[in-house]
């Protein structure tokens, strides 16, 4: 078994509890946040039909051809940004964590892992006793069971 200079917690851990830490963040915020997206729904229905009618019209004149090929060049792009966003998103959780975590932690753990260390090493042996010895050396009796008539069955 190696045996480890530092102890460090796995950065998904981090990343975890950085991930708690902005979900809280939000969450407190969502009272203000509901009262704006109401506000903007409201405006919004109102230029969605308008704009509903001018994509019928532009629906009826597309090239569905041009629009597949465009659509899957930048699905492609779109993937590639996510995947990158996703990693800085990671990066950023796992710092978060690593703060909101602190160096605590990384201490209780140290006390942890020395107890586990020394729960894992053997016991020593202790000496057995000259009675201990004795009892171990000395036979012991057998008992047998006698059969004796009404323990008997007949033979079906």
């Amino acid at each position: 078994m190696t045996e480890q200079t530092k102890t460090r917690i796995p950065a998904p851990l981090y990343a975890a509890a950085g991930a708690g830490d902005l979900a809280y963040q939000q969450l407190r915020k969502l009272p203000a946040v509901l009262t704006e997206l109401s506000d903007r729904a409201v405006a919004s229905l109102r230029t969605a039909n308008e704009q509903a009618t001018e994509l019928q019209k532009k629906a009826a004149t597309a090239d569905f051809a041009a629009l597949r090929t465009n659509a899957t060049t930048a699905a492609s792009a779109f993937a590639q940004i996510a995947q990158e966003r996703a990693v800085a998103a990671y990066t950023a959780l796992v710092a978060r964590g690593e703060r909101v975590v602190g160096t605590g932690i990384v201490e209780t753990a140290d006390v942890v892992n020395s107890d586990i260390e020394t729960t894992e090493q053997p016991k020593a042996v202790e000496a057995a006793t000259e009675e201990d010895k004795a009892a171990e050396a000395a036979p012991k009796p057998r008992k047998r069971a006698k059969a004796t008539p009404a323990t008997v069955k007949p033979a079906e």
